[in-house]
């Protein structure tokens, strides 16, 4: 199974969006709030390139947000992301 990450704060709707549909592939993730650990910003920024959260990483390549999830998981591009390790 892949490593993924999660750069979320709690106040994010698209943060939500974004682990349900992990949730719902049953896909075990790591949760980085930014809101709680303002170092952890700095770090997702300098791997993303983005301020803005959710940003999610899959095998440390970055993903993007949750639009960009959800491409993926329409193109059928996801699973064989996911399944990567």
């Amino acid at each position: 199974m892949a490593k993924v990450e999660v750069y979320s704060s709690g106040h994010c709707p698209y943060c939500v969006m974004a682990k349900k549909l992990l949730d719902s592939k049953g896909v075990d993730y790591t949760e980085i709030r930014v809101d709680l650990e303002p170092a952890k910003r700095e770090e997702m920024m300098k791997k993303s390139r983005q301020r803005t959260v959710p940003q999610i990483f899959i095998n440390n390549n970055a993903i993007g947000g949750y639009t960009d999830l959800h491409a993926l998981n329409q193109s059928k591009q996801l699973d064989s992301l996911l399944a990567q390790s």
